[in-house]
């Protein structure tokens, strides 16, 4: 049996990694696995638990062939390790917190790929983006701006989740959408 693979995407300030936090922790013990993201960011940025890499260990990983995905955003390389495969054939479904750009390379490379968007109001992405710290106002502004299209693949659908409002509501559907795979 393989498993599924999980791509779960959205804008930053969405609440991704609340929400994937909140999921894990509630399906802790099942065939649902969260995969961490290296990430060229140090790991007391806030945020997400990640694992930091310089971006000369990051290069090297990549030229050995140890991640199944990567891709840049922002001045910063993520990757995902390609232990998610061996992950997916002993049945495991995976879920990985990707890129919206990227979702279209992800797709051709599993192609029973489940895409899950996590958005929220815009004025909700605000509040969360200055919250964190990590920008100033006029890069939060850009980020906000920023619109990034949604190319899908035909035979892709996606489950949208609405995390403008309580955790446990979006949580729940995000912990509904992973157990529908």
């Amino acid at each position: 049996m393989t498993g599924r693979f999980i791509y779960v995407m959205g804008p930053s300030g969405a609440g991704k990694d609340t929400l994937l936090a909140f999921a894990r922790t509630r399906l802790s013990g099942s065939r649902v696995a969260f995969a961490h993201r290296y990430i060229t960011r140090p790991a007391d940025a806030g945020g997400e638990n990640h694992i930091y890499l310089t971006h000369e260990e990051f290069s090297a990983r990549a030229e050995s062939g140890f991640f199944a995905l990567q891709w840049e955003s922002h001045g910063l390389r993520y990757g995902i390790g390609i232990e998610i495969e061996a992950w997916m054939a002993r049945g495991f479904s995976v879920v990985v917190n990707g890129s919206r750009e990227y979702l279209s390379r992800a797709a051709e490379r599993y192609p029973t790929l489940k895409a899950v968007l996590i958005d929220a109001h815009t004025e909700v992405l605000a509040e969360r983006l200055a919250t964190r710290g990590r920008e100033t106002i006029e890069e939060v502004r850009a980020r906000l701006a920023r619109k990034v299209p949604l190319a899908l693949p035909a035979r892709l659908e996606i489950t949208e989740i609405d995390n403008s409002g309580a955790l446990e509501h979006a949580g729940y559907a995000l912990i509904d959408a992973l157990k529908a795979t």
